[in-house]
């Protein structure tokens, strides 16, 4: 049984996971204020073409286009799961729940890697790893229960259950980048996966067209979305996959919550307590633990 290493890592990694962080975090934002006015199936179809878009021609003109080609089946699965499903997935809990919880469901992404890849990949974890996934699992836990007063329970279970749905197909896709498309360039996944979804929502586009188009500006916060917020941190996430590895690269999804809980303060007034700030401490602890930035255990000597 394969073992998953967790090595300390270079400060342009841990700037990278940050900035990786940032980004993602601004893509909660951007759910949560445009699917009530797209709907969330048209939303993400005009996510992923604004995404095609930009990158498409930075594909045609480099080698990532033969290795689309030569891994197209794998991109093809690999898009389904980590891109069309769970953006759907993501966009349809963002009409009833806040920013800050949405990402918070997200951060279990995790954890379902780790059982995914245990259970179907035959990884194992080591004791540091453990420890800081529990960490972070539990500054999660506190962010999840500072938030749970302003939800209606009745009225927010499916979202939930499709956010915990979304995080799932996140961490199953982490395993499936491991293992099968080591090696392949984030330019070829990240735009084949956007070409795939793109083909698989196209039909979204006269079955969920909203009644009215929404104004402009909002469609700016689509663009966004799009290319800033999705094409951008792809090629980030797929680049560190490569440098440190799916289950490192995977704790970017702990940050994720800080600086969503952050921007939905700030624009959207989302309310934040001191025990979701509490739990945001917990996440990075968690994440200076399994990154290796923080060791709780000395390396045995010889």
């Amino acid at each position: 049984m394969a073992t998953v290493q967790f090595t300390v890592l270079k400060s342009s990694a841990v700037l990278e996971l940050q900035l990786l962080a940032a980004l993602w975090g601004g893509s909660f934002l951007l759910l949560r204020m445009l699917a009530p006015a797209f709907g969330p199936f048209f939303l993400i179809e005009s996510r992923v073409l604004a995404g095609l878009m930009v990158l498409l021609p930075f594909l045609v003109f480099s080698p990532g286009l033969k290795e689309l080609l030569a891994h197209w089946r794998a991109i093809a699965l690999l898009s389904l799961t980590n891109m069309c499903l769970p953006f759907c997935l993501l966009a349809f809990a963002s009409l009833y729940l806040g920013a800050g919880t949405v990402s918070i469901l997200n951060a279990t992404v995790p954890f379902f890697a780790a059982a995914t890849g245990f259970f179907l990949f035959g990884e194992r974890l080591g004791i540091a790893a453990v420890t800081g996934l529990i960490t972070g699992f539990t500054g999660v836990v506190l962010l999840m229960a500072g938030d749970v007063g302003t939800i209606a329970v009745s009225d927010t279970l499916v979202a939930f259950g499709a956010g915990l749905t979304a995080a799932f197909f996140y961490g199953y896709s982490a395993n499936v980048i491991n293992h099968r498309l080591l090696g392949v360039s984030g330019l070829a996944i990240t735009t084949g996966s956007l070409l795939c979804t793109s083909i698989y929502l196209l039909p979204t586009l006269i079955w969920f067209r909203p009644e009215s188009m929404p104004e402009s500006r909002l469609w700016l916060g689509v663009l966004l979305l799009g290319t800033v917020c999705t094409g951008l941190p792809y090629l980030i996430f797929y680049r560190l996959i490569m440098r440190i590895g799916a289950y490192q690269t995977l704790t970017v999804t702990y940050l994720v919550p800080v600086f969503s809980l952050f921007y939905g303060m700030i624009l959207l007034a989302e309310r934040v307590t001191l025990v979701m700030l509490f739990g945001a401490l917990m996440v990075l602890l968690g994440v200076a633990i399994t990154t290796g930035r923080l060791r709780l255990f000395s390396p045995r000597s010889k």
